[in-house]
């Protein structure tokens, strides 16, 4: 990929702390890009610029720290607020930001399991209020980093916190389904990447090793390049595009999960 291409483009990174999302950074801040720093705090975030400010050689102009904990719907809210007041125009945005599922059912301030909320609501309410921002120039896009094993979910209508029946792997794998559905809506072009299993907090959901982090955020980063052309709802399995769960296609799934999504988060068509 050519510095050219991202040296004028500005970019949201959710969980950019550590991991792939701080991976995904580093190499946005090296090729030139503005990148807007999402941590769980400020300080997480600020620790996280400064960190690539001292080892990339990145501008302090090029990094700009935002805290928002997805367990409060309300930061999240004011996290976009204040995107669009500073960054009228957003280039891209990396829905990266997960956690796993806790070992007891657990829900949040906002009455959703938790996993649901910070892995994907938070991330659709996210996507909904910087739509303005995203769709203010043509070739504005949203990379959702998901998981293969969202193969292996279903969402649970009747029951999105799964409060009667609660496996982790279960609501982790919704959480991820939901957020590779939602790349389909066409608010906003989208497309949902499974980095491979990567050495991340999420790795004992998967697997005993990974790769890299560095290796996970080079898929994701090939997929912010807009010389990198995308169908809207598309899913990649590391590089290469593969068909995701039937349900991911649906349209009536993707307007029923838009739906319940709405109501979750509060938003009033």
């Amino acid at each position: 990929m050519s510095n050219s291409t991202l040296s004028s483009r500005t970019v949201l990174v959710t969980g950019a702390t550590s991991g792939i999302g701080y991976e995904t950074a580093r190499r946005l801040a090296e090729r030139g890009a503005t990148v807007l720093l999402h941590g769980r705090t400020a300080e997480e975030a600020r620790a996280a610029a400064d960190r690539l400010i001292a080892t990339t050689g990145a501008q302090t102009t090029q990094l700009h720290p935002y805290g928002a904990d997805f367990t409060h719907l309300e930061e999240v809210e004011t996290l976009a607020g204040a995107i669009v007041s500073a960054h009228p125009h957003l280039d891209v945005l990396v829905n990266n930001a997960g956690m796993a599922a806790p070992e007891r059912h657990t829900v949040t301030a906002d009455g959703n399991e938790i996993a649901f909320q910070v892995n994907f609501l938070a991330h659709y309410l996210l996507t909904c209020l910087l739509e303005p921002a995203l769709t203010s120039d043509p070739g504005g896009r949203v990379v959702n980093v998901s998981s293969s094993l969202h193969r292996t979910a279903s969402i649970q209508w009747a029951d999105p916190n799964r409060a009667r029946r609660y496996s982790r792997l279960a609501a982790y794998a919704q959480s991820q389904l939901a957020l590779t559905v939602f790349a389909a809506d066409p608010r906003v072009t989208a497309v949902s990447v499974h980095p491979g299993v990567c050495d991340t907090a999420l790795l004992p959901l998967y697997a005993h090793e990974g790769g890299s982090p560095a290796e996970g955020a080079a898929h994701v980063i090939r997929l912010c390049d807009p010389a990198v052309e995308i169908v809207n709802g598309a899913y990649y399995d590391r590089d290469e595009r593969v068909d995701p769960a039937p349900a991911a296609t649906e349209d009536r799934t993707v307007r029923r999960l838009g739906k319940l999504a709405d109501l979750l988060v509060g938003r009033t068509a």
